[in-house]
């Protein structure tokens, strides 16, 4: 696999029939996804499940 984690997550994608990634949480610009999460939601060949912490 690839060394960066999208690359890695993407590949895995290739054989997964559903990527399950997590959220950071919400920003100061009201973001819920980080760089990881919202490549890899562009980039995935499967579906992709974004997980949130329980508050």
């Amino acid at each position: 696999m690839s060394a960066h984690p999208v690359d890695a997550l993407t590949e895995a994608s290739e054989h997964a029939n559903l990527l399950v990634v997590g959220s950071h949480g919400s920003d100061a610009l009201g973001s819920v996804l980080g760089l990881v999460s919202s490549d890899v939601l562009h980039h995935a060949l499967c579906p992709v499940a974004v997980a949130g912490a329980k508050e």
